[in-house]
């Protein structure tokens, strides 16, 4: 037996209604986000595509582009052509890795620096407007229950 919207128990059938998968409305959402990121982030000139990667550069600047895949979990093709593009956007240049040198270092850019205030600023406006009805606890258990469930898939081996 799953459950549906408002803790409604739903009977397990061939039929699933949009409402009550959990992959489309998390996706509807993503793609609602996403929507309302882009409208923020545009006039600097960034789009949502490469938010992640900013987002864990500002972290920790200095990753190769392996280490970006796995922290922002993107394909090694997608990643090498947002990297391209985030080069060609100066928002990012490339520097041998003292490590391993047939590798690369991803480092921020002086204009991705001066972005990263007002590009921080834009997403917790999107968050605030996302979560404008719920109280701090009922964000908290939204984040809490949505990186139990990330953690679940990712531990059973699920893309």
């Amino acid at each position: 037996m799953a459950v549906g919207p408002e803790g409604v128990a739903i009977q397990q059938s061939n039929q699933l209604p949009r409402e009550a998968s959990l992959g489309y409305q998390v996706n509807h959402l993503a793609r609602l986000l996403e929507r309302a990121l882009r409208l923020k982030i545009e006039r600097y000139g960034v789009v949502p595509g490469q938010f992640a990667q900013l987002l864990a550069l500002y972290e920790q600047e200095g990753l190769t582009q392996r280490e970006l895949c796995d922290r922002v979990q993107i394909e090694q093709p997608t990643m090498a052509n947002t990297l391209q593009r985030m080069e060609r956007d100066g928002l990012i240049h490339r520097v041998p890795d003292p490590r391993d040198r047939r590798q690369a270092q991803v480092l921020l850019s002086e204009r991705a620096r001066e972005l990263q205030e007002p590009l921080i600023a834009a997403a917790h406006e999107v968050n605030d407007l996302a979560t404008g009805g719920l109280d701090a606890s009922e964000i908290a258990t939204l984040l809490s229950t949505i990186a139990r469930v990330i953690e679940t898939l990712e531990s059973t081996g699920s893309p």
